[in-house]
C-alpha cells in the first residue's frame, strides 16, 4: 500500500495549490488536503500512515492525529498490525481511546467481512485465492497460534469457519477426534484446515506433519476428505496439497 517518495509529494503540491479552505487551525487544513486526495486520486494513493491518519480523523476531531498514525504503525509493525491489534492493546498508546480503538475494529471487522464473502458463496475450491486471503487477513497477524477448520459440503460450498483451537505463541494442541467429531456433526464432506506461524516460518513441523497424518486418517475413515492444510504467516503461507504433503 506505501507509495514512492517521489509520486506523493507531488500528488500533495497539486491538491495544496487548489485548497482554497485552509485555516488558522493548520490541522484542518491538512485534513482538507488529505480528503481531497482521496477524491481527486482516490485512497490507493494514500501511504499507510495517511490512510490511518484518515481513519483517526473521524474518531478525534480537534487534533493533529499524523504523529499519532505514524506512531501506532512503529509500535505494531505494520498498517495490518494495527488492524488487528484489539482494543485493549490499541489504547495501550497515548492518545488512543475507545471511539478510536471501535473504529479501527471495525474497518478491520469490515475487511475480513468482504474477503470472506468473496468465497463464501460459491464452492470454495473454485475460489481458493480468496480463501487464502481471507485467512491471511484474519490469522496472518495474529501473536498465538489458532487452528481454524473450513466445513464443507458434498459441492464444496461453506457449512461453518470456526477457530476450534487456541494456542501459544508457538504451539496449537489438536484433537484429532475432535476435528473429525464436529465435521460429522455439521454433515461435512469435507474440510480444509488452517493454522497460523506467527514467528512468520511458514515450514510445517514434525509435529505438524504428524498431525495432518493423523487428522486426515481420522476423517478418512468417515469418508470425510481433508481437502488441504494450510499454514499462513505475516509473509505468505504453506499448501500441504501443493507441496505434496496431502
Amino acid at each position: 500500500m506505501t507509495n514512492s517518495s517521489v509520486s506523493e509529494p507531488i500528488l500533495d503540491m497539486i491538491i495544496r495549490s487548489s485548497d482554497k479552505t485552509e485555516t488558522a487551525a493548520s490541522y484542518l487544513g491538512h485534513r482538507d488536503r488529505l480528503k481531497n486526495k482521496v477524491l481527486t486520486f482516490g485512497s490507493d494513493v494514500l501511504q499507510d500512515y495517511e490512510l490511518l491518519e484518515l481513519l483517526l480523523t473521524y474518531s478525534i476531531p480537534r487534533k493533529d492525529v499524523k504523529p499519532l498514525a505514524k506512531e501506532l504503525i512503529s509500535v505494531f509493525g505494520s498498517f495490518a498490525a494495527v488492524l488487528n491489534a484489539s482494543p485493549e492493546e490499541l489504547k495501550q498508546v497515548k492518545g488512543i481511546k475507545d471511539s478510536s480503538s471501535v473504529l479501527i475494529a471495525a474497518v478491520h471487522s469490515a475487511a475480513l467481512r468482504i474477503a470472506k464473502n468473496q468465497f463464501s458463496n460459491g464452492p470454495v475450491i473454485k475460489d481458493w485465492n480468496a480463501l487464502i486471503e481471507y485467512c491471511k487477513i484474519d490469522m496472518g497477524q495474529k501473536k498465538n497460534e489458532c487452528l481454524r477448520v473450513i466445513f464443507l459440503d458434498a459441492r464444496s460450498r461453506l457449512i461453518k469457519d470456526e477457530i476450534l483451537q487456541k494456542g501459544s505463541i508457538n504451539q496449537t494442541p489438536v484433537y484429532p477426534r475432535e476435528i473429525a467429531k464436529r465435521a460429522l456433526d455439521l454433515g461435512a464432506a469435507s474440510i480444509v484446515m488452517v493454522h497460523n506461524h506467527p514467528a512468520c516460518d511458514m515450514r510445517p513441523s514434525k509435529n505438524d506433519i504428524k498431525m495432518t497424518e493423523t487428522v486426515k486418517k481420522a476423517l478418512t475413515a468417515l469418508d470425510i476428505e481433508l481437502i488441504d492444510h494450510i499454514i499462513i504467516s505475516k509473509t505468505g503461507h504453506f499448501s500441504f496439497k501443493a507441496c505434496g504433503f496431502l
